[in-house]
């Protein structure tokens, strides 16, 4: 009992600590000002790290790592193969693989070495989920899992008479069924990036009264987001948007950006239509915007955390920021749904397997895991 409580008075102090030192380099910075007066935070800016949202077990009590344990844990990840492993070659889990590592491979630096984006609560975890999140996540895996059996990547079984039936809740999730586009994945559907949006690049333009943010993220999930800075009030609650409706304000020299009013066609950490989220940009050098969020879902947690992540700038050269076009390309959905129904047709001449029995849900990992 003695020691855990010793643990979470250290783990405390260290957070505090890391706090101190990113608000002291704040504070010994003065961001350049707009023509009209405001912290100039335009550029084009990366939110890539190695860095886990959440602390690994095995860092637990130790929020920021050495010099030499960062290099070690980076050089580990860079060397892994993760989806360049051809072990299972020709198995219905190496084909849904699909790319290889070049194209998903990790970030190789974690952010000031740190262990998680999370800074509250201290141990660097997502707080508990409430009963009626837990059902609710445990409902829709549950469904996800009878999709999947039979097959390779599920449960053993015949095929369960739940493939006739909806989805308990609206389905963003990659799915065991392709009945249709509703089926598939919202990344497949071009909808996939969620907020907050870690991970990505970030061009930032501003002018008076307004904030645009572009998010250059995933393969053409990238989106627009235009941020009164007025003193608006937000939309009605009535109207609901994908990336929610954002209002900003400065507070000196950091904009304080207020999201609501999402759908449940966009899911965080099993939060959608009633997350709310209160992001702050701090310009804290020439090269350095510290993004924080604090995420609220009082249906889905028991309470509000906190995480933070540096974005760095990129050079200043053209073409650094893509606008998203996948729905103009996405051809590739188009062409899962006519296999799909390829593939019934073959079977139902005897020329071929039973769709219902592969496994078309389970795909690689390109194995960027500090805590492995």
């Amino acid at each position: 009992m003695r020691f855990r409580t010793v643990a979470l008075i250290l783990t405390t102090v260290a957070s505090l600590v890391l706090s101190v030192i990113v608000l002291a380099a704040q504070n010994t910075y003065t961001p350049p000002k707009t023509p009209w007066g405001e912290p100039d935070l335009q550029g084009v800016w990366t939110g890539e790290t190695l860095t886990p949202l959440e602390r690994p077990a095995k860092f637990a009590n130790k929020p920021v790592l050495t010099p030499e344990e960062a290099e070690a844990i980076e050089n580990d990840v860079a060397s892994r193969p993760g989806r360049d492993d051809r072990s299972l070659r020709g198995t219905e889990r190496d084909v849904a693989q699909a790319y290889n590592q070049h194209w998903l491979a990790p970030p190789r630096t974690l952010a000031d070495r740190r262990t998680s984006l999370i800074v509250d609560p201290p141990d660097g975890k997502v707080p508990p989920m409430t009963p009626e999140a837990r059902a609710r996540v445990a409902a829709m895996q549950e469904y996800l899992q009878a999709l999947l059996q039979g097959t390779s990547g599920g449960r053993p079984g015949p095929i369960s008479p739940r493939r006739k039936e909806p989805p308990p809740y609206y389905n963003i999730a990659r799915m065991n069924r392709a009945d249709g586009p509703e089926d598939r994945q919202n990344t497949e559907r071009c909808f996939g990036a969620t907020m907050p949006n870690l991970g990505a690049s970030y061009r930032i333009v501003q002018s008076r009264g307004v904030v645009g943010i572009y998010h250059d993220s995933g393969q053409g999930q990238g989106f627009v987001r235009t941020i009164p800075v007025d003193g608006s009030p937000h939309l009605p609650s009535k109207i609901r948007l994908l990336q929610g409706d954002s209002r900003g304000r400065w507070e000196g020299s950091t904009l304080v950006v207020d999201t609501t009013n999402f759908t449940q066609k966009m899911e965080f950490r099993g939060s959608r239509e009633n997350l709310h989220l209160i992001e702050r940009l701090t310009r804290v050098s020439d090269t350095r915007i510290m993004y924080r969020v604090t995420v609220e879902d009082s249906i889905t947690w028991t309470r509000p955390w906190t995480f933070e992540v540096p974005w760095e700038r990129t050079p200043d050269r053209l073409n650094q920021a893509y606008e998203s076009t996948c729905h103009e390309g996405n051809y590739g959905l188009l062409g899962m749904l006519a296999n799909t129904r390829a593939a019934e047709r073959l079977y139902r001449q005897g020329k071929g397997p039973n769709p219902e029995l592969q496994d078309n849900a389970t795909g690689g990992d390109s194995d960027g895991d500090i805590g492995r």
